[in-house]
């Protein structure tokens, strides 16, 4: 269900929360394509509250054009907000639904797709967390910054023209520590409502991210 989070600089944002199946081992926030807080996003929420995590989702378009979903085949409008979207304000909605998780107990991960996924590595770089998850993350040289506060796992298609190989080469140079999975796939390969998915390719990264969040969230 939607609950309405408020950043520290008193924005109110609406956040998808799904509790976690059992007894809770710790937070995940999962941060958006440029298509909003999706159904399918909320699928994603609900296999990782499965495996025990309270999960939130920001809508971090909020700012911008409250409630926003946009369809896959609208594409432009996503974008045109996400180019516009300022960078700290992504950050202080993210920590916000951070935040929110924290206070229910345990560490707290950050995980993101697409734009989100390259906010995620941001979040590693700037937030208090345990650890982040990019899968196919845009944007990334945007992000980078000077100090990797916490671990980071990636996961990008080999064809995806969002991530060519010198931006992954730049990203391997600035974060060493950086564990990066590359599959036969595209862009949005873990996305089973677009054409692109790879059903291989995105159970295997998936499988990944489960014992790489057991690792740093506690099993």
């Amino acid at each position: 269900m939607f609950e309405t989070l408020t950043a520290r600089d008193g924005h109110r944002l609406a956040c998808w929360m799904q509790p976690a199946e059992g007894p809770a081992r710790g937070g995940l926030v999962i941060l958006q394509e440029i298509f909003g807080v999706t159904d399918q996003l909320k699928g994603v929420a609900a296999r990782y509250a499965a495996q025990g995590l309270n999960v939130a989702i920001p809508a971090l378009f909020d700012r911008q054009d409250r409630d926003a979903v946009i369809a896959y085949d609208h594409a432009t409008k996503g974008r045109d907000l996400m180019v516009t979207a300022r960078l700290a304000d992504a950050m202080a909605d993210t920590l916000a639904a951070v935040d929110a998780l924290r206070a229910k107990g345990g560490k707290v991960a950050v995980m993101g797709f697409c734009w989100g996924g390259g906010l995620a590595l941001r979040a590693a770089l700037e937030l208090d967390i345990a650890c982040a998850v990019s899968f196919y993350g845009t944007r990334l040289t945007d992000y980078l910054g000077p100090v990797q506060k916490a671990p980071v796992m990636g996961h990008f298609g080999v064809h995806d023209d969002h991530t060519p190989p010198g931006m992954l080469e730049a990203v391997r140079a600035a974060l060493p520590d950086l564990q990066m999975f590359l599959y036969d796939a595209g862009h949005a390969f873990a996305n089973e409502a677009r054409p692109a998915h790879v059903p291989a390719a995105a159970d295997l990264a998936h499988q990944r991210t489960a014992a790489f969040l057991a690792q740093h969230l506690g099993k």
